[in-house]
C-alpha cells in the first residue's frame, strides 16, 4: 500500500523535514509514506486568491495516483478517533487501497480538490503551522499502523 502526501509548501525546516522522515523509516515495506512537496503558487499584493487555490488545486490533483484514494485535509471534513482511523487504515490495506493525501497551501485546498476528494479529513478544529501538519500526518498513519500491529509504540 501506498501513502502519498501531496502539500502545496515552501522549503521547509530542517525539523520538519527529520520528523516526517522519521516516521517514514518506520514503516514497513509494505507500507510506504512518499511526500511530493509542490511550491506554492507566489502571492502578490492584489492577488486572486481564488485563482492561485485553483492553479494550486490542478497541480495538487495533476501528482494524484489515478487509481489511488484522495483524502483532502480541510478543517471541515471528518474528525476521527485513533482507533476509528486505525480501523479505516485497515480496510484501506485489506483491500489494497493506495492513497493521495492532498494538503493545500496557506489558503486551503480548491474546490476541485475537496470535490474529487472521495475523503475529507479534519485533523482538529484548530489550526496548526503548515509545516507541521505533514509530521502530525505521518505520526497519525505510524500510530494507526502500530495499534494494528499490537506495537507498544500507542498506549491508548
Amino acid at each position: 500500500m501506498d501513502i502519498q502526501i501531496i502539500s502545496i509548501s515552501n522549503k521547509v525546516p530542517g525539523w520538519v523535514e527529520q520528523g516526517f522522515l522519521e516516521y517514514a523509516k518506520r514503516f514497513p515495506k509494505e507500507l510506504k509514506l512518499k511526500l511530493i512537496e509542490i511550491p506554492p503558487i507566489r502571492r502578490t499584493k492584489n492577488a486572486d486568491i481564488l485563482r492561485m487555490k485553483k492553479l494550486e488545486g490542478e497541480m495538487l490533483l495533476s501528482h494524484c495516483a489515478p487509481d489511488a484514494l484522495t483524502i483532502s485535509l480541510d478543517v471541515t471534513g471528518k474528525t476521527w478517533r485513533t482507533e476509528e482511523w486505525a480501523s479505516q487504515l485497515q480496510k484501506w490495506m485489506d483491500e489494497a487501497v493506495s492513497l493521495n493525501l492532498l494538503i493545500g497551501g496557506a489558503d486551503g485546498l480548491s474546490a476541485e480538490c475537496l470535490r474529487k476528494s472521495q475523503l475529507i479529513w479534519s485533523l482538529s478544529p484548530l489550526t496548526f503551522p503548515h509545516p507541521l501538519v505533514r509530521i502530525l500526518v505521518a505520526e497519525q498513519f505510524y500510530r494507526a499502523w502500530t495499534i494494528l500491529t499490537h506495537h507498544p509504540y500507542h498506549r491508548g
